[in-house]
């Protein structure tokens, strides 16, 4: 099997590593990623301009890629540079809507990609534990319309989105998969209070609650109860872009290691030279490949039936968690001391990989969700 990138990919990934090195260095980012808003409006500009975003979504939907491949060279060279643009949300919303919504919802898509407006995924609760059908927010019939009672926790870039795409629950138990809808909810609608805040990695999230918030009807995306296909084949993207993501970032982790072994010494040689130093990152090169395969093994499936496509995901999930943990850690611990400082990128790459094994499932959540999907495929 060839799992060579397309020429068209290849030059997508040339062009956006090319533009990050130039123009979102370590000083810059590190800039964007504590200002108050968190991430930078000239800068999402600037990424829509060169066709980044459009790379995310199907020519149906006015982008030019859309497959598994395409989000995961746009999300490894976005994890090179540890970009905090709202890229995530915007291709789990956008692929939501191009699921499930009608004709008007879909052609919010446009503006997704030109970057006029910034959408948000509201769904995680507090308490929820990475499951994606515990959802307790509920949303009632009132007349025409719909009536929203509830909170979302870690909304990524909820202060600024235009727009929340929300999963609530108009019929069923908490942890059913039936009965959960999705809602387009303007942020600023009556009743929708946002409290934001700076994360760990950069950036900023919010938590979010909905106090009997009235919809029109025209706010429900797709029929109502059948949300949770949708969600979970939008988090399947999503699951793809992270794992991309970490990679991406593992690059650059084992990149600045091998430069510090090299140059560093002690006791006259440098620190690349001490055979069990060597021992240590031969074993972490082999670990990111293995990394990088697992990742190639989603982006492969993305497309196929409902039990291949979540083993291969949460697979790839797994295996980012369990790597980057260990990056993260080796790659400190061969730098000593200076490792951990601010100043070092390295730490803020060690930041990054430990919270992505956070979104969107955990290691240990997706491995009982591997083992559970093979029993019942078995």
């Amino acid at each position: 099997m060839n799992f060579q990138h397309t020429e068209d990919r290849r030059m997508l990934a040339d062009t956006l590593n090319r533009f990050i090195a130039e123009q979102y260095g370590f000083e810059s980012r590190d800039k964007i990623a504590r200002s108050p808003e968190g991430f930078s409006a000239p800068m999402w500009q600037r990424f829509a301009e060169l066709g980044v975003i459009g790379a995310l979504f199907d020519e149906a939907d006015g982008g030019f890629g859309g497959q598994g491949f395409d989000v995961a060279v746009v999300f490894e060279s976005l994890g090179r540079g540890l970009v905090v643009e709202p890229f995530l949300d915007t291709l789990i919303v956008g692929r939501a809507l191009a699921h499930a919504g009608n004709e008007a919802q879909r052609a919010r898509i446009a503006s997704l990609i030109d970057g006029s407006q910034i959408a948000a995924f509201a769904h995680d609760e507090p308490g929820s534990h990475y499951e994606a059908a515990r959802v307790s927010t509920r949303a009632e019939k009132r007349g025409d319309g719909w009536l929203l009672q509830g909170a979302k926790g870690v909304v990524q870039h909820a202060e600024h989105a235009d727009v929340l795409l929300v999963s609530a629950r108009t019929s069923g138990a908490e942890f059913d998969e039936a009965g959960i809808s999705l809602f387009l909810v303007p942020r600023n609608a009556q009743g929708v209070r946002v409290f934001g805040y700076r994360k760990i990695d950069g950036g900023r999230a919010a938590e979010v609650t909905l106090d009997n918030v009235q919809l029109g009807a025209d706010a429900l995306v797709g029929a109502a109860g059948a949300g949770f296909a949708t969600l979970e084949q939008a988090s399947g993207y999503g699951l793809v872009a992270l794992a991309s993501e970490a990679v991406g970032a593992m690059d650059v982790a084992r990149d600045h290691t091998l430069e510090y072994l090299r140059t560093r010494k002690q006791f006259g040689a440098p620190l690349g030279s001490f055979q069990a130093l060597q021992h240590r990152m031969a074993d972490l090169l082999l670990e990111i490949e293995q990394a990088r395969s697992s990742v190639i093994n989603a982006a492969a499936a993305i497309g196929a039936a409902r039990v291949e496509r979540e083993r291969a995901l949460s697979a790839a999930k797994v295996t980012i968690g369990r790597i980057g943990a260990r990056v993260a850690e080796e790659a400190i611990q061969l730098h000593g001391g200076i490792g951990m400082t601010w100043e070092l990128p390295l730490a803020h790459y060690a930041k990054r990989l430990v919270m992505i094994d956070h979104q969107l499932g955990d290691e240990d959540h997706h491995l009982a969700r591997y083992i559970a999907l093979s029993r019942a495929a078995a």
